[in-house]
Formats: C-alpha cells, sequence, structure tokens
C-alpha cells in the first residue's frame, strides 16, 4: 500500500510539474490566458485566418496543423502560403491530383529548406482531404527587383510575369506603423525600396488569397508572423478588397517567461502563440 501511494505521489508530482512547463502558453489580444478550444470555436466563425508563423518554430507548425484539422471538421476549408510562389503553383497542382511525388515536386517548386519538416504536413493533409492548396507570393526574383529599383522595375516585365504578382500599380503606404518599424529595425540597411518589396508581397499575397477565396469556406493562409502582426501587411490589402469579409489573425511570439505576455505583444493578433525563447529551432 505504500508503494502504491507511492507510486500515485510521483505521478501527481510529474503531471504537476509538466503543467507548468507548457509547449505554448495562448493568449487573446488583451494579453489574458484563453484556451485552444475557444479560439478555434471563434475561428471556425470566420471567413479568412491568418496564421503567423516564425518560419523556424516547431511550435508554430504543429499548431498550424492541429488548427487546420480541427477547423475541417466545422468549415469548408480552404489552405494558402507564403512559402509558395505562384509560377510554382501548377507544380503544387499536380503533386496536390497525384500526376507527380513528392522528389518531382521538389525538382519542379522552389521549396523553402524547411519544407520536409515543415510545411510538406500541410501540403499532404491538402492533398489528402482533396483541398485547395494555394501559393500566394510573388516569385522572389521580382521581389527583388523592387527592391533594387522599386515599384517601377515591374513595369518592363513580360506580361506572363505580371500574372504572378497583385496587379499594378500597387497601393503602398509607407506610414504604415510596421513599414516604419521595418525600416528602423534594418538601420542602414533599411531604404524605402526595402519596404516596397515587403509591399509588394503582402499585396500579392493578399490578391491571390483573395482571388482563391469562396464564400462559405474558411481560408487558413499561412505566413511569417510580420505580414499580417498588428493587423496590417497582407490584412491591410485585404480590407482594402473586402472590408466586409470576417478576419482573423494569429502571431507567434518568444519569450523568456511565457506566463506573462508582454505589453509589446499584447494587441499584434486576435490569437498569440507565447512560446519560451529555448525552444529549439527547426533550422
Amino acid at each position: 500500500m505504500k508503494y502504491l501511494l507511492l507510486l500515485f505521489s510521483l505521478l501527481f508530482t510529474t503531471a504537476a510539474f509538466t503543467q507548468d512547463k507548457p509547449a505554448y502558453i495562448l493568449y487573446d489580444a488583451k494579453g489574458k490566458k484563453i484556451s485552444y478550444q475557444k479560439m478555434i470555436r471563434v475561428l471556425r466563425e470566420k471567413d479568412i485566418a491568418l496564421f503567423g508563423e516564425y518560419h523556424n518554430n516547431p511550435i508554430s507548425h504543429w499548431l498550424q496543423l492541429e488548427v487546420t484539422r480541427d477547423c475541417q471538421q466545422h468549415r469548408s476549408l480552404i489552405l494558402g502560403a507564403e512559402m509558395f510562389e505562384r509560377d510554382n503553383q501548377e507544380a503544387v497542382n499536380r503533386y496536390l491530383k497525384g500526376e507527380i511525388d513528392d522528389k518531382q515536386l521538389a525538382e519542379q517548386a522552389r521549396l523553402w529548406k524547411n519544407y520536409d519538416t515543415d510545411y510538406a504536413p500541410l501540403v499532404n493533409f491538402a492533398k489528402a482531404n482533396n483541398l485547395p492548396f494555394i501559393g500566394t507570393n510573388i516569385p522572389r526574383r521580382y521581389a527583388s527587383l523592387v527592391a533594387k529599383g522599386g515599384f517601377e522595375a515591374l513595369d518592363t516585365l513580360p506580361a506572363e510575369a505580371k500574372t504572378w504578382i497583385a496587379p499594378l500599380p500597387i497601393v503602398f503606404d509607407p506610414e504604415l506603423p510596421g513599414y516604419k518599424k521595418m525600416v528602423e529595425m534594418m538601420g542602414d540597411h533599411g531604404t524605402p525600396n526595402i519596404v516596397k518589396a515587403q509591399a509588394i508581397k503582402d499585396a500579392t499575397m493578399a490578391h491571390f488569397l483573395m482571388q482563391a477565396f469562396r464564400p462559405g469556406s474558411l481560408f487558413i493562409h499561412y505566413n511569417g508572423s510580420y505580414h499580417s502582426d498588428n493587423y496590417e501587411g497582407i490584412l491591410w490589402y485585404l480590407r482594402r478588397q473586402n472590408p466586409s469579409l470576417r478576419y482573423a489573425t494569429i502571431s507567434t511570439v518568444s519569450q523568456s517567461n511565457p506566463h506573462v505576455l508582454l505589453p509589446e505583444n499584447k494587441g499584434i493578433a486576435d490569437f498569440i502563440i507565447c512560446v519560451d525563447e529555448d525552444m529549439t529551432g527547426t533550422y
């Protein structure tokens, strides 16, 4: 009996200790801790959800898949991602249809270096469930043109290339706080054209996201947090196109103490995934 009591005591202590070290803590915009299930209940009532990640954060990637699975139980889904450029959409579509395998996809599309661990599970979920998966990003070479020569550098592109970016001319507000902060963070490298390159990505992702959206469906879009934090970036462009849709944003932050959300991380999104800064990266 004493042995059993000791065993139960150890199990209880271990469980309590585990609860003190959660993999993440979820907050609302006001910095109040909320449950995962409450977030899912809110998301499944939306039209478009922008899931902001840290590209090398395993918690972000795990939750992207879990959120997608759980939302699919209630809604018809469309999936999309920053990590696929528009001129690779044909290869993605062929993979989803089973016309090419994963090796051929890697040969035909410019996959990110962490694709196998972090994005393949999402693409394969779409494939297994017959869901669309939309590559929304501008081809990187065209964003590089903007970084060097501004929006004007896109004017001379051939017609086919222009089908892979948002319609020109691009609406751009350099006074948006996120863009201004980007210039400050980059110091001497923070030129106006660098910010325009960020804006052309945001505008292009919003354009193709909206183009693929279908009423009655929930579109879950995976992107770096900075592309949707503070309700700017992609969301700013989406709201210009259709302010009546129901939007939600998720952001990922990293803190030394995830148990209390820092003031600077409050209000950056509807839902904030706070991860311990010691969390192992995927690369």
